[in-house]
């Protein structure tokens, strides 16, 4: 049977495959500093998320070693936390303080270390969410969302019906995600501070595979109002609309390039699933070169790379295609299973996907650089369709 991607599967859209080279990508060793943590001194709540963002950023390989490349201390007075960063010989190399509210232990620590990492490398991660669809019932999927290591779990919508392909409205604390009715699909936003929604767009026949402009202006999906299943640009919050694609081929899961002048996004114009790209305000689009026979749901990272799901015989793995010509290209996970709808995560090294296996989906963060990777959200449900947000103000 044929694996279908994105909303295909609902619709019942049959895919026709053909062949095309394997690359398969070559990583080079990738040594993340060693890092000692000492421990912050009144508060332990504090102290301890401290220890855990610094095991799973990604970014610092934990040592119990005090000559480490670095080592942590701290100590909490009043309202505030004071860090000091220290080299192998004791000499400080960074130290600074955070604010720390009363029941805001982790938000705290979370600022602490992405100061950090801003310092050190020029990357933040700590301080953004995952959100994804879990199954809570037959035919029920719900959009939850959690903390970048997969803790502080919240459920979004109470729908009771299939809630899926969410992703996070640029520049606001919301999640998009396409609902389905038995009469109607809908694109929702629901904030995640005021827990309220809102329909975004409700045309007649399919409205899915929304993702919102890096400025949050503009919002690209797949619209069927026209008896055709298109890619269209609308202004979010005006009536203002653009069909980008036209013709018999099926599109799906549009993501946007850094800069928002472009759309990559996937059609079967080719005969199968393949990647292309195509100006933001119209124009032609150009395919992209990929691996396998099928390639399907790509993330756009800031530094312009784009991974997606490719089918590598009877399976999906996910691929990585540099636009900058600065990485190898090629498949990024050779384990078993189905690995699909990968997302970037804010430090353009991380990727949050699913994975199928043994009829049980489950969310994995994975590190593009090493290929080292680890399970998100430890729970009997199936996940599936994630999506990292930036980084929270």
């Amino acid at each position: 049977m044929k694996k279908l991607f994105c909303f295909f599967s609902i619709l019942g859209f049959c895919m026709i495959l053909g062949a095309q080279t394997v690359v398969v990508r070559k990583f080079a060793e990738v040594k993340n500093p060693s890092i000692f943590f000492k421990g912050i001194q009144g508060n332990q709540d504090f102290s301890n998320r401290f220890a855990s963002d610094l095991k799973n950023c990604g970014w610092f390989e934990p040592s119990n070693s005090p000559s480490s490349d670095y080592s942590v201390e701290g100590s909490v007075s009043g309202s505030t936390a004071n860090i000091v960063v220290r080299d192998p010989s004791g000499a400080a190399k960074l130290s600074f303080s955070v604010p720390l509210q009363e029941g805001r232990a982790v938000r705290a620590a979370d600022m602490a270390v992405d100061h950090m990492l801003k310092k050190i490398f020029d990357v933040q991660i700590c301080n953004s969410k995952i959100a994804f669809s879990a199954e809570t019932g037959r035919g029920v999927k719900e959009i939850y969302y959690c903390d970048f290591d997969g803790s502080n779990l919240v459920k979004a919508t109470s729908n009771g019906t299939l809630s899926v392909e969410a992703d996070w409205y640029c520049g606001k604390a919301s999640i998009i995600y396409t609902m389905y009715s038995k009469m109607q699909t809908y694109i929702v936003e629901y904030n995640t501070l005021t827990r309220r929604s809102r329909s975004l767009l409700q045309l007649p026949g399919l409205n899915s595979c929304a993702s919102i402009s890096p400025n949050g202006k503009f919002m690209a999906m797949i619209l069927s109002k026209d008896r055709q299943v298109e890619l269209y640009v609308k202004e979010v919050e005006t009536a203002g609309m653009r069909r980008l694609t036209t013709g018999k081929s099926v599109e799906a899961s549009p993501c946007w390039s850094p800069d928002g002048s472009r759309i990559c996004y996937v059609s079967d114009s080719s005969g199968r699933p393949s990647l292309y790209v195509i100006p933001a305000g119209g124009g032609s689009p150009t395919r992209l070169p990929t691996s396998g026979t099928e390639a399907a749901t790509p993330s756009w990272s800031k530094d312009n790379k784009i991974a997606y799901s490719a089918k590598m015989g009877r399976n999906y793995t996910i691929a990585l295609l540099d636009l900058s010509g600065k990485e190898p290209n090629g498949i990024l996970v050779d384990a078993a299973g189905d690995w699909e709808n990968p997302s970037w995560a804010p430090d353009n090294r991380h990727i949050v996907c699913s994975r199928t296996l043994g009829g049980k989906s489950s969310l994995f963060v994975i590190d593009s650089q090493s290929r080292k990777m680890r399970q998100l959200v430890n729970s009997g449900s199936n996940m599936s369709f994630p999506a990292w947000s930036q980084l929270f103000k």
